[in-house]
């Protein structure tokens, strides 16, 4: 691709300070867009900030918790209106709670469909009524293998990116009417902050590590070409896709 491959575009990045967020912000920036980036941590949302304005892009951030969906309209809004629009949205906040499907508490089902699901629907209105307003735009979700496979004491963020994938397809369908692309990736286990404690667990890699026929995990640096394909107009005719970078893994 093109390092101008998004010169001009405007994107909205949330869960934007660290890990696949982040390697996508800064990508976007190195590929020509304006990027906002949406985080809970003031300190790692300044960091991918700084990295964008590196590129000579303009970069903004915003503090915020997307589990208090009232105020997300209002996120978006002012976002918006620091970069000078949005025609990219990219979901890529979210958590991940393991334990025995057993002992899961209400709390930790909450927790997660609430960070996972919920938001990410009330992010993807808000991009989707600008986006319908304006005839086009580009809703990227961050989904998983485990959309489509199960893993043991992972039932809960099994369920959550489920759901994920079937709301993309649903809004593909709901909005490709009107120049909008819905699109997901579904990357298997990535090294970031969120997962070290378990890809730092020997006995966990040395059950997971033979199921992946790339024979490594993945690096935030192998999402962005998914990320940066859906986001262009390469993609303009692809809808309700769910895209693995998996090194195999659902493949076998």
């Amino acid at each position: 691709m093109s390092a101008s491959e998004l010169a001009g575009k405007k994107a909205i990045v949330t869960g934007g300070g660290r890990g696949i967020g982040k390697a996508i912000a800064v990508a976007f920036a190195e590929h020509g867009a304006d990027v906002a980036v949406i985080g809970r941590t003031a300190e790692t949302l300044d960091g991918t900030a700084a990295e964008v304005r590196a590129t000579g892009r303009t970069a903004a951030t915003k503090v915020a918790d997307l589990t208090e969906v009232a105020n997300i309209p209002d996120l978006f809004t002012e976002l918006s209106a620091a970069i000078g629009g949005f025609d990219i949205l990219v979901n890529s906040a979210g958590i991940q709670l393991t334990a025995p499907s057993l002992d899961v508490t209400e709390k930790d089902w909450d927790a997660t469909l609430d960070a996972n699901l919920k938001a990410l629907f009330f992010c993807c209105q808000a991009g989707g009524r600008a986006f319908v307003e304006a005839g086009s735009g580009k809703i990227i979700n961050l989904a998983s293998t485990f959309s489509v496979v199960g893993f043991p004491e992972f039932a809960v963020y099994c369920a959550s990116k489920g759901g994920v994938m079937q709301l993309t397809r649903a809004l593909a369908s709901e909005w490709a009417a009107y120049g909008v692309n819905v699109n997901a990736i579904a990357p298997a286990a990535v090294r970031t902050e969120m997962n070290a404690y378990l890809l730092d667990d020997e006995s966990f890699l040395k059950g997971f590590l033979p199921a992946v026929p790339a024979g490594r995990v993945g690096q935030p640096s192998d999402i962005v070409g998914a990320a940066i394909f859906l986001a262009s107009a390469a993609s303009d005719f692809v809808h309700g896709h769910l895209l693995f970078v998996d090194g195999a893994y659902t493949a076998v």
